[in-house]
C-alpha cells in the first residue's frame, strides 16, 4: 500500500548548470525584484486552497512596466482613498444589519492576534455591533499565542474555538508537506472555511475579515470590492476538493471517513444564498496598517508580542500563535525563494515603516534561516506512528519524520531556475535582491564625478 516513498537524493545536474530554463509551479522564468519594495515576481497569489492538488500552475504577483508590484500600487491607491467616505459606507452597512434582540449581527474569525483583535474591537466599541468571534485552533499553540487568544475574549467577546481532531489534523498536515511542501495548509483550510459555516448555523448576516489579499500581492483589481470572493470558501462539488493535496478518495484509503474531513470542507454556495450572508473586508472601510493594529491591540487588549524574534525574520508580532508557522515560511523560501523576512519587510516598506534599503538589509540577514527552535517538536508532530495511525502509517515507507527527511523533501521542491548547487557553497539562490542592490550601488559609486 506504499503511496509515499522515502525521498531519495535528487539529480543535481540542473542545479549545477550556470543557467536553467526549468521553472516549477508555473513561476516566471526571469526573476525580478520590485523597485519599490523587496518582493520578487515569484510570489504566488492566494488561491482556493481546497482545489490545490499540487499540479495547477501558480498565479504570481503582477509587475507593471516600471517593475512595480501590484501590492505597492495598492498602497498608492490607499493613499488616495477618502477614508471618511468609506467610514460612512461602513456605518450604513452596520446600521442595516445591527440587531438589538440579543442575537449576533456579525462574525469575526481570527486567532486573537493583532488583526482579529482590532476588527472585533472596532466593530463592537466604535460601530455598536454585536460580534461573535470564532477561531480555528493552531496546530501547536505558542504560549503567547494562547495568552493573546484569552486576552481577546476577556476584552469583551464571545468566542467559538474549534479544535479539529488531532490525529486527523496531523495526517492532513503530513500529506500537505509530502504533496505540497505546505505545512500550514490545513490551518488555512480551516481558517477560510469555518466562519461561513458558523455564520449559517447562527444566522449571522455579516462576516468581516481584515485586509484584502491584494494588499500583499493578489491582483490590485480585487481592491475595488468590499466583498470577499466566494471562490475562497464555497463549493458545490466534492470532485474538485483536495485536502493536503490529496483527494477525498485517497483520504478514505488512508483510513479517514466523511466525518473526519467535514470540518475542512467549504460550504455549499446555496447555503450562503439562502441565509443572505455577506462576507466583507474591514480593510476596505478602515485604512489597514499592521503596525498600528499591533499598537491598538496592545492598548485596548493587552496584546503580547513574542519574547523573541520569529525564526527567519526580525519581527515579533506577526503570526505568532502557531509553532508550525516557522516551517511554513521556510518552505516558501525553498519553493519560491521568498522567506519570512521578505514578506515582513515588503509589507513594512509599503507601509513606510522602514525604507527599502533597510528591508534589503533585513532580508540579507534573516531570510532562509532554518527554524530550529521547535524543529524536533514539529518533526514529531509530522510523524505517523503505527500505534496512533494503524492504517495511514502503512502508506508511508517511512512514517517517522526527522531532519534528514525534511532536507531530502526540501530538495524535491526546489526549482532549478531559482536554485543552484555547488560542492563548495551548497545551495544558493541564483538571484538575490541584496546582490542586485550591491551591483547598483557599485555602479552609482563608479559613475559619481564629485560635487558640482
Amino acid at each position: 500500500m506504499i503511496i509515499y516513498h522515502y525521498p531519495q537524493p535528487i539529480d543535481l545536474a540542473a542545479f549545477r548548470a550556470a543557467h536553467s530554463t526549468n521553472a516549477l509551479y508555473g513561476l516566471p522564468l526571469e526573476v525580478k525584484f520590485c523597485r519599490s519594495c523587496v518582493i520578487s515576481n515569484q510570489r504566488p497569489s492566494s488561491t482556493t486552497e481546497f482545489k490545490n492538488d499540487g499540479k495547477t500552475p501558480k498565479q504570481a504577483i503582477y509587475f507593471d512596466e516600471n517593475i512595480i508590484c501590484d501590492a505597492c500600487r495598492v498602497a498608492e491607491q490607499k493613499a488616495a482613498i477618502n477614508w471618511n467616505d468609506r467610514e460612512k459606507e461602513l456605518r450604513e452597512l452596520c446600521d442595516r444589519h445591527r440587531r438589538n434582540d440579543g442575537s449576533y449581527d456579525c462574525l469575526v474569525p481570527g486567532s486573537g492576534g493583532k488583526d482579529s483583535f482590532i476588527q472585533a474591537h472596532l466593530l463592537k466599541y466604535k460601530y455598536g455591533m454585536h460580534p461573535l468571534t470564532c477561531t480555528w485552533a493552531p496546530h501547536v499553540y505558542t504560549d503567547w499565542g494562547w495568552k493573546n487568544h484569552q486576552a481577546w475574549i476577556h476584552a469583551g467577546f464571545d468566542n467559538i474555538l474549534f479544535t479539529p481532531n488531532g490525529r486527523v489534523h496531523r495526517l492532513i498536515t503530513r500529506l500537505a508537506v509530502e504533496n505540497l511542501f505546505h505545512p500550514f495548509q490545513p490551518f488555512i483550510l480551516g481558517q477560510k472555511n469555518l466562519a461561513p459555516k458558523i455564520a449559517a448555523q447562527y444566522n449571522i448576516p455579516l462576516i468581516f475579515y481584515g485586509e484584502n489579499e491584494a494588499e500583499y500581492g493578489n491582483p490590485k483589481a480585487d481592491m475595488s470590492s468590499a466583498k470577499r470572493s466566494w471562490d475562497y470558501f464555497t463549493s458545490s462539488s466534492q470532485d474538485e476538493i483536495f485536502l493536503g493535496g490529496a483527494s477525498l478518495a485517497t483520504l478514505r484509503e488512508l483510513g479517514l471517513e466523511k466525518i473526519d474531513w467535514e470540518p475542512y470542507m467549504p460550504i455549499n454556495p446555496q447555503q450562503i444564498e439562502e441565509k443572505n450572508i455577506e462576507v466583507h473586508y474591514l480593510g476596505y472601510y478602515e485604512k489597514w496598517h499592521p503596525q498600528n493594529a499591533y499598537y491598538y491591540a496592545v492598548e485596548h487588549g493587552g496584546f503580547q508580542c513574542a519574547p523573541e524574534r520569529t525564526a527567519g525574520t526580525y519581527s515579533t508580532y506577526n503570526s505568532i500563535d502557531d509553532r508550525i508557522d516557522d516551517f511554513h515560511y521556510h518552505t516558501t523560501w525553498i519553493k519560491f525563494g521568498i522567506g519570512r523576512a521578505t514578506y515582513d519587510a515588503a509589507q513594512e516598506v509599503r507601509s513606510r515603516d522602514i525604507t527599502r534599503e533597510e528591508g534589503i538589509a533585513l532580508v540579507r540577514k534573516y531570510d532562509g534561516e532554518f527554524p530550529q527552535r521547535w524543529a524536533n517538536e514539529i518533526f514529531e508532530y509530522l510523524s505517523l506512528p503505527a500505534s496512533h495511525f494503524p492504517v495511514a502509517s502503512k502508506a508511508f515507507e517511512q512514517p517517522i519524520f526527522d531532519r534528514a527527511y525534511y532536507d531530502l523533501l526540501s530538495d524535491r521542491f526546489r526549482s532549478p531556475h531559482l536554485w543552484q548547487f555547488s560542492d563548495e557553497s551548497g545551495w544558493q539562490l541564483r538571484s538575490r535582491i541584496f546582490d542586485e542592490e550591491h551591483t547598483r550601488q557599485e555602479f552609482s559609486a563608479a559613475s559619481w564625478q564629485g560635487n558640482k
